[in-house]
């Protein structure tokens, strides 16, 4: 509780220092959803204006409030067959793997926006589906938030949202080289989503933008409010510095727009949470983020360390780095990660007392053929107490109509002993070996 009484009073701090630092600009979008309600979603030239990446198609606009509508989705193949079919963990314990080899409209997400009453006050609505997990609880999520935004420097908001901890939760997506897919790395470390109360904006003259995240617990989703403990005991604050707030859109990956000069960004996260076993997601929920040992085990589950103990509950504490640079269609982007898990409350036997971790990802994109073709790489590494797994990723991005939202995908993933995974994610959990996925991806 120390934690969210610092957070609270940084809240209440940030509007008198964002008054000596408001510009009067439009404050930084999150998500997909406008940067400034007044300004972004103003009177269209004809019914149905279309914003590509922003608003979508407009729906409805009256003097009381407005509402757009836009979509995300992809369709996918992919081929894990050349994994290995068996993965021993760190404890000599043998699992089976299930490969698969199909072809799946992995995932639908549509979005409801705009503003009611008053410009300042807007709303984001969105279905998210996870089609390669059908029957599964969590198969589909309905969610939102609502947000008042005061100006450039000082925005709050209420419902799901990111835990910012590391770049790709930090509204990037879906700018990424890859379609829908993390490194390993940044998924074994990262928050997810949850439900809270946030403030987010932009300092300096829009180069520095921050957000700061109170919420319920790790990954919400596929969580019931009865697994939760009663206490708001999640915080994640991040910020991100951009010289001249030029990054690309969203502060994304990929060098799509070509910059003739050299633009970086620098950005920083820090996550806190106390877990208890019985407000985690499951195995196969559409944002599985078990705290897992480096070899892929869950904390949380009985006999996890091969004894007859169990954790009941524990701290999670991540911080994380990210840089990058572009130039005329060039990037090179790395992270670094470090996680501990502590004050663990146990029954039975454990033989440790705390877990420390860390990891990095390096990526390297290139524009081949400006507004068409791209390729990447990508290699990641952790660092664990029970094992050092790695991938590394080849891949390329071909935009059929020189646009950036739309685009077909393939690329070719090498696994060791991988500690995350699940159904709507390419890699497997313990996959060693070869995966090979293309996807055709839609943003509108």
């Amino acid at each position: 509780m120390r934690t969210l009484a610092i957070v609270v009073l940084l809240i209440g701090w940030l509007p008198r220092y964002a008054a000596a630092q408001d510009t009067g600009g439009p404050a930084p979008g999150q998500d997909d959803r406008p940067a400034d309600a007044s300004k972004d979603l103003a009177s269209p030239e004809y019914f149905g204006e279309f914003t590509p990446g922003g608003a979508g198609f407009r729906l409805a606009e009256t003097p009381y409030g407005t509402m757009n509508f836009s979509a995300w989705g992809y369709v996918r193949y992919l081929n894990q067959k050349s994994l290995d079919e068996t993965y021993t963990d760190s404890f000599g314990r043998t699992k089976t793997l299930d490969l698969r080899n199909d072809i799946q409209i992995n995932k639908i997400n549509l979005y409801f926006k705009g503003w009611i009453y008053n410009p300042k006050f807007t709303y984001f609505f969105f279905t998210w589906t996870q089609n390669a997990s059908q029957g599964e609880g969590a198969q589909v999520v309905i969610g939102g938030a609502l947000e008042y935004r005061a100006r450039e420097a000082f925005n709050v908001g209420a419902g799901v949202t990111q835990l910012p901890g590391t770049r790709t939760l930090r509204g990037t997506f879906p700018m990424w080289n890859r379609v829908d897919t993390r490194m390993i790395s940044e998924e074994f470390f990262r928050p997810s989503y949850t439900q809270g109360i946030y403030a987010f904006g932009a300092l300096a003259g829009g180069d520095l933008q921050y957000k700061v995240t109170v919420g319920n617990n790790l990954s919400a989703l596929g969580v019931s409010a009865t697994q939760l403990d009663g206490n708001l005991n999640t915080v994640s604050a991040a910020l991100s510095w951009a010289p001249k707030g030029e990054y690309g859109p969203r502060r994304g990956w990929g060098d799509f727009e070509n910059h003739e000069t050299p633009v970086s960004q620098l950005g920083f996260g820090i996550t806190r949470s106390r877990e208890d076993r019985q407000s985690q997601p499951g195995a196969d929920t559409i944002e599985n983020t078990q705290i897992r040992l480096s070899d892929g085990t869950q904390i949380f589950q009985p006999g996890a360390f091969n004894t007859n103990g169990q954790i009941n509950r524990a701290s999670y504490l991540m911080a994380a780095v990210d840089g990058g640079v572009k130039y005329r269609g060039f990037e090179i982007a790395g992270d670094y990660y470090n996680r501990k898990v502590d004050r663990l409350d146990t029954v039975g036997f454990i033989p440790v007392t705390e877990l420390n971790d860390w990891g990095v990802q390096m990526q390297v994109s290139k524009m081949i053929v400006p507004s068409k073709l791209s390729l990447y790489l990508g290699w990641s590494k952790i660092f664990g107490q029970y094992g050092e797994p790695r991938d590394t990723v080849l891949g390329t991005n071909w935009y059929p109509f020189e646009k950036r939202l739309l685009r077909v995908n393939a690329e070719l993933l090498y696994l060791k002993n991988s500690p995350v995974g699940y159904p709507s994610v390419p890699f497997l959990l313990g996959g060693n070996g070869t995966v090979f996925s293309t996807s055709v991806e839609m943003v509108f």
